[in-house]
């Protein structure tokens, strides 16, 4: 069925059901969720182990958002991110709905909702995201640490962006 607000046109397909998708972000909740409670339970704030000549795990806490922005700020951030996290979800358990029938896209949203979610978990338990992977070059370099929920994100985005490629290419 086609349905037209505004100038956006958007398909919406009664086949399919969200309960995949939403069992796909609860997998990826339980993977954030069970890595992070190890982190807490084995390491301190700042302890590392080197596990390659480029990857170590460590410890660090995330008052911020991605790459630690606003992270320096007086604490209203963690209300910000919490409540951007809990809009975006009830967002995502609409699209899932809406387009259930759309696997890629759905696929994308349930990676999102994942990460967002293990990431809310984190700033409601303990007022921060608990980070632990580590990439860097040399000793001299550091990607900034990461999580589970922000891998899960970042595949998201970027299956988002090549569903939507995808789209434009057959809409051609």
């Amino acid at each position: 069925m086609m349905a037209r607000e505004g100038s956006f046109t958007f398909t919406r397909t009664a086949t399919g059901s969200m309960l995949p998708w939403l069992a796909l972000a609860f997998i990826l909740v339980i993977a954030d969720q069970f890595t992070k409670v190890l982190i807490l339970g084995y390491y301190r704030l700042g302890d590392s182990t080197t596990i390659t000549s480029f990857f170590n795990i460590v410890r660090a806490h995330n008052t911020g958002a991605a790459f630690s922005f606003l992270a320096s700020a007086d604490g209203w951030q963690r209300w910000l991110f919490t409540g951007i996290g809990i809009a975006a979800t009830l967002f995502i358990v609409y699209l899932l709905k809406t387009h259930a029938g759309q696997k890629l896209f759905c696929f994308a949203l349930a990676c999102v909702l994942g990460g967002a979610v293990g990431n809310v978990i984190d700033r409601m338990l303990h007022g921060y995201v608990v980070d632990f992977l580590q990439f860097h070059w040399a000793n001299r370099w550091y990607f900034p640490a990461f999580n589970v929920a922000d891998m899960a994100i970042t595949v998201g985005a970027a299956s988002l962006i090549l569903d939507e490629l995808l789209r434009v290419r057959r809409s051609k």
